[in-house]
Formats: C-alpha cells, sequence, structure tokens
C-alpha cells in the first residue's frame, strides 16, 4: 500500500470515528481526533472553533447512543500535500442528507492525523446523488 493510500485510510478511519457517538460523548476521545485550530462552518453558517465544537459534540445530531447515527457513505480522500488529506463523502442522519468535507492534517514530527476544517451542506429533497444520478421520479412508477 502506498503512503498516499495509508494516509487518506488513516483519515477516512478519524472521520468514522467522529460519527461514533461514544468518541463524540467523551472529550479526551474527540480532542484527539480535533486540531487545536479546528473550524467548522455548520449547516447553519456557524463557526465552530475546537472548544465551541468539543463543548457542544455530545449534545449535536449523531451524539448520543440512543439516537439516529450518521450513515456516511461515498467516502473519498485525495492526499493535497505532505500532511494533508482531503475528504468527501455525504451522509444520511434521521433521512437528512447531507455532503460533507473535511481536511485532515498531520503535522511534521507527529504521527496522529486531526481534522483541521469541516464543511456539512444539507440536501435539498430531490437533488440527486453524488455520482449525478438523478433522483427517482416522485409517485408511483
Amino acid at each position: 500500500m502506498s503512503q498516499e493510500s495509508e494516509d487518506v485510510n488513516a483519515a477516512i478511519a478519524g472521520e468514522l470515528r467522529l460519527m461514533d457517538p461514544a468518541v463524540r460523548a467523551s472529550r479526551p476521545l474527540a480532542g484527539a481526533l480535533l486540531d487545536p485550530e479546528f473550524v467548522e462552518v455548520g449547516a447553519s453558517g456557524r463557526r465552530w472553533t475546537y472548544e465551541e465544537m468539543l463543548s457542544a459534540l455530545p449534545g449535536l445530531d449523531g451524539g448520543g447512543a440512543d439516537r439516529p447515527r450518521h450513515e456516511p457513505s461515498d467516502m473519498a480522500g485525495e492526499v493535497l500535500g505532505p500532511g494533508l488529506v482531503h475528504l468527501t463523502y455525504e451522509t444520511v442522519l434521521d433521512g437528512a442528507r447531507a455532503r460533507r468535507s473535511s481536511l485532515w492534517r498531520r503535522r511534521a514530527g507527529e504521527t496522529a492525523w486531526r481534522m483541521y476544517y469541516h464543511q456539512a451542506t444539507p440536501v435539498p429533497a430531490g437533488v440527486g446523488s453524488p455520482d449525478g444520478t438523478p433522483p427517482a421520479p416522485d409517485g408511483p412508477a
């Protein structure tokens, strides 16, 4: 396996861990996956910092073991440069779709990959899949 593939796989593994309700509920576990300079632009347009996200994460959608979870699909990654991986994918949470983009970075001299930036954009009902497939027609066939 190439170094680029290993880097992308490490970022994907971190992304999936951040969707785990047990990780979302644990400040130490989630904090180890977020870069200290982390920023998120949420679907509402709100800008979240590292501290704000760690404080809010247990209560956000997908955060509790007894609540709906994010179901990811079509996850893909690309190495943008040394120590920087860009992930894109789509999630469904309780019937709502979102397209997501994350930047994961590994600082020089460190082994851990951490999420540096994240953005989620809601997908309106009726919009096709990420591969361009149009939505199924409404109503009976």
